[in-house]
């Protein structure tokens, strides 16, 4: 895509995850809430205690709204991570990994955070980029 590129430098740690030190992109962007583990018809959480099940969740509800804007997870150039307890970073990581090519995976930041709606594990947000094209 030529309105993505990743960057890249040996001056600053590479990343430890499925993510990219920076991405540089150019066109209409998307600013997607933080998105929690809620089904969209019942309106329930879903994996209650699992943050396997709640992450694939997060991942769905986040892939749905990308999609309704007329873009992807391809297009995705920033997400923030928010987890109530970073023990879980590992298994949230597994299942992020699945979204993302580690080529092009987005800059991310992973933060632990006191609390989060409705008591669940991890809410995630993201930028994107609009491409006309899809």
């Amino acid at each position: 895509m030529s309105n993505y590129q990743v960057i890249r430098t040996e001056n600053a740690p590479a990343p430890v995850g499925p993510y990219n030190q920076a991405i540089a992109a150019t066109g209409k962007l998307l600013f997607v809430a933080g998105q929690i583990p809620l089904d969209a018809t019942t309106g329930e959480i879903v994996g209650n205690g699992d943050i396997t099940q709640q992450t694939q969740q997060v991942m769905r509800n986040l892939e749905a709204i990308l999609k309704a804007a007329g873009t992807s997870y391809n297009y995705v150039v920033k997400t923030t991570v928010f987890l109530s307890d970073l023990t879980n970073f590992g298994e949230m990581n597994q299942v992020y990994a699945q979204y993302f090519n580690s080529e092009r995976a987005p800059a991310r930041a992973c933060v632990e955070v006191s609390r989060l709606p409705k008591d669940v594990l991890v809410e995630i947000d993201c930028i994107a980029v609009i491409n006309e094209q899809i």
